[in-house]
């Protein structure tokens, strides 16, 4: 639970991940939808109070997120949803994305030249991923809940000292959701440019790597105010990187996008702008300064 008062890990994620333990009480997919959307928009009031220092406030929107089961029950809630039974292991689409190098990434597995594959908000040590034994698999999360995922913040994660601590895959799925403001995400992405390998390297692969695996609820790109998929390939675009592969399900949407240039800014500024009107939209939105 996020502690009261300021915290500067606001302009990061706000809370941990769901643990990879079942629950041992399953709650209806209405309710548990219910409790994601109220959970997240108590924390991204919080975070608002927080950052105009209105101590109070924020204060009381914590007294209401424990009133609701806190963390523990939103976690119980967010497990549930990404159940086998609602959609199961997003990594199952990266894998079946990435079938046509299999037959090189094998080959590189059995001479100790996996490659590296970074997964931010990991959830679990046996996915789809895991289980290939194709990566050298790196995992973290702001709240552990497994051995073998190490507990750190991304965004305070020490840059790379060298290209052999970079990765020639990052895996960001239904992470960049749980950051509380628009510029959070955008500082996010652009970080995911310093972790990823140069665009040069192992040509047999280029088509798409390096990559970043991005998986967003789909209404962030479908329904939101300030955001559709025109916009956000606009945004991927300024900062080098290129879609190669998408997939849009009725809960979400999942990209493989190649970096194909490092930028250390973006060429065009994004701004929380409206691209549809409708009191039914959400408000996601990513700005790039």
């Amino acid at each position: 639970m996020a502690p009261k008062g300021k915290n500067k890990k606001l302009k990061s994620l706000s809370h941990g991940r769901p643990p990879t333990a079942k629950p041992s009480r399953a709650i209806s997919s209405k309710a548990s939808r219910t409790l994601i959307r109220s959970h997240h928009a108590l924390e991204k009031s919080k975070a608002q109070a927080l950052a105009e220092g209105n101590a109070v406030l924020a204060t009381s929107l914590q007294h209401q997120i424990d009133a609701q089961g806190g963390l523990e029950r939103y976690q119980r809630a967010s497990l549930q949803g990404q159940s086998h039974e609602r959609g199961g292991d997003s990594s199952k689409i990266l894998m079946e994305w990435l079938q046509p190098l299999v037959p090189a990434l094998k080959n590189h597995a059995a001479n100790d030249m996996s490659l590296r594959l970074l997964e931010i908000g990991a959830l679990s040590v046996s996915n789809a991923c895991s289980r290939s034994k194709l990566f050298d698999i790196e995992r973290i999360d702001l709240k552990s809940q497994a051995e073998g995922i190490k507990q750190q913040d991304f965004m305070e994660r020490p840059l790379p000292k060298d290209g052999s601590e970079q990765f020639d895959i990052l895996s960001l799925s239904l992470v960049l959701n749980f950051v509380p403001d628009a510029a959070g995400k955008g500082k996010m992405l652009l970080r995911t440019l310093e972790f990823l390998k140069e665009p040069k390297y192992l040509e047999d692969h280029g088509e798409f790597l390096p990559a970043l695996f991005l998986v967003l609820p789909a209404s962030c790109v479908t329904n939101s105010r300030y955001m559709d998929e025109a916009k956000l390939e606009a945004i991927m675009e300024s900062i080098g990187y290129v879609n190669t592969r998408k997939k849009l399900s009725n809960k979400l949407v999942y990209y493989l996008w190649r970096m194909a240039s490092s930028v250390s800014r973006p060429a065009t500024s994004f701004k929380k702008a409206e691209v549809r009107s409708g009191k039914d939209r959400n408000n996601f939105a990513i700005v790039l300064k």
